[in-house]
């Protein structure tokens, strides 16, 4: 069996739905300049786009463990940073440094000490870097 639809419109709370755009006329009229002109109004600023100051903190440790006496640096201990920008950061690091590097189990690796370089990268990144181990 099947329902037959009525063509009339539902009303919500006792009023006919409106289009959208009879929704729009009713507004009135709306200012003609940006809302931040307008004085006494403070505008919010949309965070989408901009770089999170306060990324949280990150540990930079220099490894020689199980590398022939070579030491490593490493970047660990990311919160809510996705694979693909952990790979983004360490292109940065091994441009500046002039070494190689990669990404592995979620940590940033480094050829060489480099911690004060990799530490300058991650505080423009917005993160709070510390050194740790030994």
């Amino acid at each position: 069996m099947s329902r037959k639809k009525s063509k009339t419109k539902r009303s919500v709370d006792g009023l006919q739905a409106l289009n959208a755009f009879g929704i729009l006329d009713a507004l009135g009229k709306l200012p003609d300049e940006p809302v931040d002109s307008i004085p006494g109004v403070v505008a919010k600023t949309a965070k989408r786009g901009q770089k999170n100051p306060q990324r949280g903190r990150v540990d930079i440790v220099r490894q020689t463990a199980h590398r022939g006496g070579k030491a490593v640096t490493i970047v660990k201990n990311f919160t809510g940073i996705g694979l693909p920008e952990k790979q983004e950061l360490a292109k940065k690091m091994r441009k500046a440094c002039g070494v190689g590097g990669t990404v592995k189990d979620g940590c940033i690796e480094i050829q060489g000490d480099k911690r004060e370089e990799v530490k300058r990268i991650l505080t423009d990144a917005g993160f709070n870097p510390v050194f740790s181990g030994r």
